[in-house]
């Protein structure tokens, strides 16, 4: 568009030289014209200069011409609606009485390209963050350029300024630069402008010998909220937690989304690390109050907070983010909703961490995990009622890996559900196995993680398992924590209805450890209980009277639940168990975790496993 009015201002410039300048004295002795020839070029000059007009009124760039002093000759129709002068109006007056401009920064007078223009004889552009006062006083954004006027004979005869509105590009850009480095969420500073921050921080507290600090936020248990209520309630609390995050630092501070859940403070110009702690503790008290989102109930979230200072945990962006991420990973392994300052020896476990997520990969693809399985015992009759699975990962530089190791480990890194699945299709397969090689058949109990039992298609994937072994349900035993089945106990309730219409058995495990109410037990479509074993090695002696044992077996009986427990290690223990009526134990002093065949051998010959236990 701008070369097309280039074009038609060129035609019009020469139209308006040939029609408004008179002739030459030299015109007039060597050329003179017969009247008929005259009417022929004034009718043909007629017609360019219509066609011209047409053209530039046609455009949608502003543009008007002077004459050599500056004057307003002309202005099409886009100009006037720029300036809001018509042409009429603006006719014989200045250019820059017209054509008002200002730099929109500095808002001091621009220089006129008017003037510019018959100064040097040579075209002048429009200064950058040029702004245009209208004649009401408003203002437009503008750009381009002005050039000289020539006559046919190379006389410059005036200026042509060609202009447009840039109000809306310049928003649109203003809008896209922000955009670029904000969250579309929440409005805060994205990763991007972080780290700019970062960067300008230290270089300030290297200046000024002063600290800063970054505090890498996560929030406890966030997935499960946004899984269960949808992704419009997770945005509408990931906004809430933003502007809870704004409260807690001060305005030359920076709060910034890194995507999903992960927020990340930095706190400019620290005097000392306890600033930081102060800040992680103000932001821990702000998230306690619930979120009261509209259109769903109040809802609690807490975060696990790792904290990095800078110098002597980093010294750039990518150095205390890092550390301050995996600070905030041992505060979520020291029990969540709390802070954590990096340490090195945060890093050597951080790298041990990454070897084995690497490892837990592999483990899966080259099938090192196996299962054990150890007894439960009835403790009146002394035979075995079940066997519960126990996972081992066997890799081939480290040894023998025990759960504790790094069943944590592939739940935060998101291969928890694929273990699980593994683990309960190959105990199902045993269980299948040793009842047609003609083992009594016996029931099988499997763990379930939090994640796991959570996760939207847990129940299809039970019934996909047992179709595929063909195991008879009532042969598999499920045993869920206590806190997994609390932490959405009515969404817990629908999923273990739908376990029990399948024919499982379903116990809660670890009883005793987390916070569960008795109502919910009384709902819940339970058969047992077991006892955590940390209850069970506190026993000192058959006669100790722990009132907390016994009040979570007399629990277990008056809601007709059969209890286990587990952990028996010694006779003594034993012992106390029977005397207060618990039902079964589990533990090494019945048998060990054996494997496949040492179980099956064990199963076929209940009398041997009748003498070990006496």
């Amino acid at each position: 568009m701008a070369n097309q009015a280039k074009k038609n201002i060129s035609k019009f410039a020469v139209t308006k030289a040939n029609l408004g300048v008179q002739p030459t004295d030299k015109t007039k002795k060597t050329d003179a014209v017969l009247p008929e020839q005259s009417v022929v070029i004034d009718a043909a000059r007629y017609r360019e200069k219509t066609r011209a007009e047409i053209a530039l009124n046609s455009i949608s760039d502003a543009v008007f011409c002077t004459d050599t002093k500056g004057n307003i000759d002309y202005l099409n129709i886009a100009a006037e609606k720029i300036t809001g002068w018509s042409r009429e109006e603006a006719n014989g007056k200045p250019s820059n009485q017209i054509f008002k401009i200002i730099n929109g920064l500095t808002r001091e007078a621009s220089c006129d390209p008017v003037s510019m223009v018959l100064q040097t004889n040579k075209p002048s552009g429009i200064a950058p963050d040029t702004v245009l006062v209208k004649r009401d006083g408003s203002e437009v954004a503008i750009e381009d350029s002005a050039s000289p006027i020539y006559s046919s004979n190379g006389q410059l005869t005036g200026v042509v300024v060609v202009f447009h509105d840039v109000t809306r590009t310049k928003a649109m850009s203003s809008k896209m630069a922000h955009l670029a480095q904000h969250d579309f969420l929440t409005n805060l500073p994205n990763r991007v402008l972080l780290n700019d921050r970062i960067t300008q921080a230290v270089a300030f507290a290297k200046r000024h010998r002063t600290q800063l600090s970054v505090l890498f936020l996560d929030l406890d248990n966030f997935k499960h909220i946004n899984d269960s209520l949808g992704h419009a309630v997770g945005d509408k609390l990931l906004q809430s937690i933003g502007q809870r995050l704004l409260r807690c630092v001060r305005s030359s501070d920076t709060v910034s989304r890194q995507g999903g859940d992960e927020f990340i403070v930095l706190l400019a110009d620290n005097k000392n690390g306890q600033d930081a702690a102060l800040t992680a503790e103000k932001i821990l008290e702000e998230f306690k109050p619930a979120h009261k989102l509209g259109g769903c109930p109040p809802l609690h979230i807490s975060s696990s907070i790792g904290i990095s200072v800078f110098p002597n945990d980093g010294l750039d962006a990518e150095t205390l983010i890092k550390n301050a991420d995996i600070a905030m990973y041992f505060a979520k392994q020291k029990g969540r909703d709390n802070y954590q300052f990096f340490k090195n020896a945060m890093n050597i476990q951080s790298i041990q961490r990454m070897n084995i997520e690497a490892g837990l990969r592999s483990a899966l693809e080259h099938q090192q995990f196996t299962l054990r399985y150890q007894p439960k015992v009835n403790l009146v009759t002394n035979q075995i009622t079940e066997v519960e699975v126990l996972l081992r990962w066997h890799h081939v530089e480290w040894g023998e890996v025990l759960p504790l190791d790094f069943l944590a480990i592939a739940a935060d890194c998101g291969l928890i559900v694929a273990i699980g699945r593994w683990v309960l299709r190959e105990a199902c397969y045993q269980a299948k196995q040793w009842m047609n090689s003609g083992i009594p058949p016996i029931t099988i109990a499997v763990n379930v993680s939090e994640k796991e039992f959570l996760h939207k298609d847990f129940v299809e994937s039970v019934r996909a398992i047992l179709i595929e072994t063909q195991l008879p349900a009532h042969f598999l035993e499920l045993e869920i924590t206590e806190s997994a089945l609390m932490r959405d106990a009515n969404n817990s309730m629908t999923i273990l209805h739908d376990l029990k219409k399948m024919g499982l058995k379903l116990s809660v495990d670890d009883f005793g450890t987390g916070y569960s109410s008795l109502s919910y037990l009384q709902l819940f479509p339970i058969d047992a209980l077991k006892i955590d074993q940390s209850f069970v090695h506190q026993i000192m002696s058959a006669v100790d009277d722990d009132i907390i044992l016994s009040a979570i077996i007399s629990i277990g009986h008056k809601l007709k639940l059969k209890v286990i427990a587990k952990g028996v290690e010694n006779k003594m223990q034993l012992d106390f168990l029977k005397s207060q009526q618990c039902h079964g134990g589990q533990g090494n002093f019945f048998s060990p975790a054996l494997t496949g065949e040492q179980c099956a051998s064990m199963l076929a010959d209940t009398e041997l496993f009748l003498e070990v236990t006496h």
